[in-house]
């Protein structure tokens, strides 16, 4: 025990320890075309990052284009106000942008980093690539293109198929759906019907603008009123109703491995069990002394990987749990990987919960001394929250988590009537996804 007590001390995890005290700065301001502004001044640092997040993500693209949006935002970057494609992307290297972009359920995220002094000249472009995209049909192909490639790559990434298809048919529909739409989707989407959904779908409202770094609050603040506050609000629509999913796929796939995913209900992001849930989670799959990886590899040698996430939409949350293993292991895989998560409930040893809380910290603190992190976590609190929270509180409530929280948290979620996918040569029984043996 002496061990773990020094570990505790290490990591903070004393009762009596103060949490790390960060003095974060927070603002926000909303613009009256919709559009939040949020941002967190770090001392000490020599960037600044920026998330924006657009509510134009997968699940409200229109059923005939699905993958509309992760179409738009490649087409975005072909060239918008006065650059064209390889104009802009030569502005935003020759100021070290580092920039990303990707779809989920909900957005569309657009990311960039940059020293601070850079900032302003980025948000500059920015501005006329949400704002003034081209958006000509000759650049149009291309970008369905990439979307294509991606969609059919998949075939040859089971794991990650096995996952995406896991998300689609656990999750509500159309909260699931695939970034990439289908084959028939991009088939049928043109450049007008495009360009009408993007009218539509992105803009100010709804939207978020994160930033995180070395930067002034009143310059940034006023900046954005000039590039961004006049931008005119798109006309919001209403919800899709989600319908909801579930049940077992079997893929087949001539294949010496077997692809086995599976997802059970867990609470949402907003939900303060949530840290109970990401808890359990890292005692479940947070490194090589976790549950499953001891359990289902190192002591029967049944995968070659085996794991965990915790995942939460607004509404909607799940623990998705991926195995990877030959067929002629894949059922004994399968019984002795749900046994795990089921066992869980059964208690949890102190040993573990301070190793997760550890990880967990750790992960924590990491992050929060990365400016792109700390934009993206903003602009997820937002979303989720609807404000914003600081390492110190979000520390403080892992500390408080218990094992019987988190045991009274597993036995209000059980890993009960799961949804699995199976990619592979064989069919599995699925008997043991509905409730214990």
């Amino acid at each position: 025990m002496a061990f773990w007590l020094e570990i505790r001390t290490i990591a903070g995890l004393s009762e009596t320890d103060s949490e790390i005290n960060l003095a974060e700065k927070f603002h926000t301001k909303t613009f009256a075309n919709g559009l939040t502004l949020l941002a967190q001044e770090m001392d000490n640092v020599g960037s600044a990052a920026m998330t924006f997040q657009s509510p134009a993500g997968a699940s409200h693209d229109p059923d005939a284009i699905a993958g509309a949006g992760y179409v738009a935002y490649e087409w975005f970057f072909r060239g918008a106000g006065a650059m064209d494609s390889r104009a802009l992307n030569g502005a935003l290297d020759g100021l070290g942008c580092q920039h990303h972009e990707y779809v989920t359920s909900s957005h569309v995220v657009f990311g960039a980093s940059q020293l601070g002094r850079n900032l302003a000249a980025v948000l500059k472009i920015y501005a006329d690539i949400l704002r003034r995209p081209r958006l000509e049909d000759a650049n149009f192909g291309p970008c369905r293109e990439l979307a294509v490639q991606d969609l059919r790559n998949l075939q040859d990434e089971p794991a990650s198929r096995c996952n995406m298809l896991l998300r689609e048919k656990f999750y509500p529909q159309p909260l699931g759906r695939c970034v990439y739409g289908s084959e028939q989707s991009l088939a049928a989407m043109t450049p007008e019907r495009l360009r009408e959904h993007i009218g539509g779908r992105f803009g100010p409202a709804g939207a978020v603008l994160a930033v995180a770094g070395n930067i002034n609050w009143d310059s940034l603040a006023g900046l954005v009123g000039d590039l961004l506050g006049d931008w005119p609000a798109q006309k919001q629509t209403s919800p899709v109703k989600p319908v909801q999913a579930g049940g077992v796929l079997h893929v087949p796939k001539d294949s010496a491995q077997m692809h086995i995913g599976l997802a059970h209900k867990a609470v949402p992001f907003a939900d303060k069990r949530s840290y109970a849930a990401r808890l359990a989670q890292t005692v479940l799959s947070g490194g090589m002394s976790s549950r499953l990886f001891t359990e289902v590899r190192e002591k029967r040698a049944l995968v070659y990987q085996v794991g965990c996430s915790y995942n939460s939409l607004k509404n909607h949350a799940g623990m998705l749990t991926y195995a990877g293993t030959r067929p002629e292991l894949a059922q004994q895989t399968l019984d002795v990987t749900v046994g795990e998560l089921r066992r869980l409930a059964d208690g949890i040893e102190p040993q573990e919960m301070d190793r997760a809380k550890v990880q967990l910290r750790s992960s924590l603190v990491m992050h929060g001394e990365s400016t792109s992190a700390r934009a993206g976590a903003l602009a997820s609190d937002w979303h989720h929250l609807g404000r914003l929270r600081g390492l110190d509180e979000i520390l403080g409530e892992v500390r408080k988590v218990t094992i019987d929280d988190v045991i009274s948290y597993l036995r209000q979620f059980p890993a009960e009537g799961l949804t699995m996918v199976v990619i592979g040569p064989r069919e599995l029984d699925a008997s043991i996804l509905g409730g214990r043996r």
